[in-house]
Parts: structure tokens; C-alpha cells; sequence
């Protein structure tokens, strides 16, 4: 009896600085030294600066900051340090086509990809994303919660569209709609989305939608290349329609982005009072001219509308002529886009397998073409956190900034080996060149 007290009284005094340990592995402050800021607004670096991270917030920049003795001390070594990048078009939830995520592989399974899939983003340096479509939000608390690792996640869930859409994504012809059948999709059941029609039918999905935790509502517009039913040229959805899901999201103080292609789809899309067009290869001067006037967003992608069919495995796919004409008719988008100083995000769509997830910082190189440096790295952190912020008080993220460096904003934030204002090119290769990768406070990567 006597040896078994001894052993509880041990455990118990043991336990204490067992737990101190423990906690103590995620210092309350991190001072990074010897740095040169690219703050995300800014051409300019502020050189030769310090940045005290405490919690999960940056507490102050300067030059020869104090911290506490418990501090971690990172000396920057004259590198970079810049907010961490944001990403407005991902679907974390496709591992894979979106047909067979959705109705060939287990849930399990879907969900194991889309673990994954998150940590390898983060490595990549993206700490914010914007999903546009999928059953995201049980990720998006996982990594809230600490449970994963991952980006942050601003979620549209459910896809809103209309029978035979862009995303009424079951590929045979013959497909059994629930409509008058009475057969269930499995789209439908496991969240992926919601095809809907006549104005009280969007009324309802996009309600739907929102009570599943969505950060802004994601209509399908238009003809897409993933899709095998909906021709390029399709616009979908009545006007009438469109203003009903937009009116929705406006009741909830937020915004909704559209997949579409064409002029006479985008220019539907505005007058409904869409704020995010998806996409937009074929759209020609006079249409991104007016979407610079009614102050609404391109979300574009210039790596992807440079892949081909074979790059993309699509040969002998309904996708595979799609791809073509995304590939003829995008050349302008960019510079036209430029030209009227449409405001442009930084998006990539990279959805499917790993492998081709991993191209993700290509969209830096591509988009080299028709953006200066700093132009580029402005898109892909404050810009991209202007657009995020149209979500108002549906916003997730409300207690400090993001895409920016700054006193009061998030500790997501990178250390890069060499100037990318200077070389756009060392974006291209995190595994190389970013050596710090911060989110919330969190040293994910530490390569110095």
C-alpha cells in the first residue's frame, strides 16, 4: 500500500512539469531579427526591421526590439519576411475529378485527401484560402481546432446550380433525377451541393448553403470544362434567379462569386450584383471594362488556361475540347484586365491529384506575363484579403488582419531566402526558398 501511495504521490508531482513542457513548446513570443518586410501593400521593403509576433497576432515592428527572456529569438538573416500568401480559388475537397470524388470514392477516403491535401498547402506557404465549393467545412474546423494541419479556410459550401449545370456533375447521360424519380443525389447528401431551379428552389439552396457556416455563397453561372453536360457557350440561371441567391447572401451581409465564362454570362452576373466573376477566359474589352466600373472582382487563373488536354490527362474526355478553347481564348483576359485596372485576385483551381495540386505556386510564373513582381505578391496577400473581407460579419477570421504585416494583423507570415520583388521566380519553389512558414503565431517550417 505504502509503495502504491509512493507512486501516486510521484505521478502527481511528475505531472505538473510534464504539462509545463508541453506548453512551453509554443512560446508566447517569437521576435524575428534582421529582416527586410514586404508589409503586402508596399513596393518598397522596409529594411533591416524586426517583428514581434505574440499569441497569434504581430505586436509590433521596428528596429532593435525587445521580447521577454522566454522569447523565441529567429535571427532573419536579411531575408524576406512577408505575409503569408492566400489562394481565392481552391477546392480542397477534390482529390481527385470532381465526378469520382463525388460519387466513386469513400468518404473516408475523400476526407483523408483533403487532410493532406491541406498540409501540403500550408508547406507551400498559403495560409488563408477562399474554398469555392465542396463539403469543406468540417476541415476548416479540424484545423481551427488544432485537430490538422492547414490553411485557413474561408468556405462557400455547397455549389448552387441548375439541373444540367456546370456542377450537376454526374457523368452518365442517363442520370436519374431526384426530381421525378424520387432517388436521392449523392451530391446532394453529402453536401457537395445543390441543383436548383425557379427562384424558390435558390431561395432554399443558398439558405441551405448558408447554414452550413458559408463564408460566401458560390453559384455556377455558366459552361465549365470539368463538366461534361454543359457546353462552353451555356449561360445558366435567369436573371431573376440570379438577383434571388444574390439577395439571399445580401440578407446574411455577405457576397456570392460565379463560375462563368462568356460575356453574356458576366454581364448577367453584374446586373444581379454578383461581386466575384470565377474564371472569365473569353470575356472581351468591353465587359472587363464595365466590371472595373461596378467595382467587381476577377478571380482568373493564367496557369491553368495555359494547360493543355494532355497536360491535364483529359485525351479522349467531353473535357478534352473544352480545354482547347480555354487554352484559344484566354490569351487577352490578363491584359485587358490590366488595362482597366479590373481588381484581380490570385487564384489557381488546382484541384485533382497531389501531384498536380503541388503546381499551385506556378501561378506566380504565369502570371509574370502581364504582372510586375510586386503586383503579383499584392494579389496574393492584401489584395486577395480585400476580396475576402466582402464576407462582412461572416468572415471567420475577424480578430486581426490578413495578407498584410502590420501591427494588430495575423502572425501568418514567410521567410524568404532572396528578394521575389526582385525574382518572381523564387515563389516557384517553397521547398527551396521559403525557410520560416508561420500561420496564427505557429512555426510550421523552420529550415534555418
Amino acid at each position: 500500500m505504502r509503495f502504491l501511495n509512493f507512486v501516486l504521490l510521484a505521478s502527481f508531482a511528475y505531472t505538473p512539469s510534464f504539462v509545463a513542457a508541453e506548453i512551453g513548446d509554443a512560446p508566447t513570443q517569437t521576435l524575428i531579427r534582421n529582416v527586410n518586410v514586404f508589409d503586402g501593400k508596399n513596393e518598397k521593403l522596409a529594411m533591416g526591421q524586426d517583428v514581434l509576433v505574440e499569441g497569434n497576432l504581430i505586436k509590433k515592428i521596428g528596429k532593435s526590439l525587445k521580447a521577454r527572456t522566454s522569447a523565441a529569438i529567429i535571427d532573419g538573416g536579411g531575408r524576406t519576411l512577408m505575409p503569408g500568401l492566400t489562394d481565392a480559388h481552391v477546392h480542397l475537397m477534390l482529390g481527385d475529378a470532381p465526378a469520382k470524388s463525388i460519387y466513386e470514392e469513400t468518404w473516408g477516403y475523400v476526407g483523408a485527401q483533403s487532410v493532406a491535401a491541406a498540409k501540403a498547402m500550408l508547406l507551400r506557404g498559403f495560409t488563408t484560402v477562399r474554398d469555392v465549393g465542396g463539403p469543406v467545412a468540417g476541415l476548416k474546423q479540424a484545423i481551427d481546432e488544432g485537430l490538422v494541419e492547414g490553411p485557413r479556410i474561408l468556405p462557400s459550401g455547397p455549389f448552387i446550380t441548375q439541373t444540367s449545370g456546370h456542377a450537376d456533375l454526374e457523368t452518365s447521360k442517363f442520370k436519374l433525377s431526384p426530381y421525378f424519380s424520387g432517388v436521392p443525389d449523392k451530391m446532394e447528401i453529402m453536401g457537395w451541393g445543390f441543383v436548383a431551379d425557379g427562384v424558390p428552389e435558390v431561395q432554399k439552396a443558398a439558405r441551405e448553403a448558408l447554414r452550413t457556416g458559408s463564408t460566401q455563397l458560390k453559384v455556377m453561372a455558366g459552361g465549365g470544362v470539368s463538366s461534361y453536360f454543359d457546353p462552353l457557350d451555356t449561360t445558366q440561371y435567369t436573371l431573376e434567379e440570379m438577383k434571388a441567391i444574390v439577395t439571399e447572401a445580401r440578407n446574411w451581409g455577405t457576397y456570392v462569386a460565379a463560375h462563368a465564362y462568356t460575356d453574356v454570362a458576366v454581364k448577367q452576373c453584374i446586373e444581379a450584383g454578383i461581386k466575384s466573376i470565377e474564371h472569365g477566359p473569353f470575356l472581351q474589352e468591353d465587359t472587363l471594362k464595365l466590371m472595373a466600373e461596378k467595382g467587381v472582382w476577377l478571380s482568373p487563373q493564367a496557369y491553368l488556361f495555359g494547360l493543355t488536354p494532355e497536360q491535364l490527362n483529359i485525351v479522349g474526355t467531353p473535357s478534352e475540347p473544352k480545354m482547347r478553347q480555354v487554352n484559344e481564348g484566354s490569351a487577352n483576359l490578363m491584359k485587358w484586365a490590366r488595362k482597366y485596372g479590373v481588381r484581380i485576385a490570385w487564384g489557381t483551381d488546382l484541384f485533382g491529384p497531389p501531384a498536380k495540386q503541388a503546381q499551385q505556386p506556378q501561378e506566380f510564373i504565369a502570371r509574370a506575363k502581364f504582372f510586375t513582381p510586386y503586383e503579383i505578391l499584392k494579389q496574393a496577400t492584401s489584395d486577395n484579403a480585400e476580396l475576402f473581407k466582402l464576407s462582412g460579419l461572416r468572415h471567420p477570421y475577424q480578430k486581426g488582419a490578413l495578407g498584410v504585416i502590420e501591427e494588430g494583423a495575423y502572425a501568418d507570415l514567410l521567410l524568404v531566402g532572396g528578394n521575389p520583388l526582385d525574382d518572381i521566380k523564387l515563389m516557384a519553389d517553397p521547398g527551396k526558398n521559403f525557410h520560416i512558414i508561420m500561420k496564427d503565431g505557429v512555426i510550421y517550417k523552420n529550415t534555418l
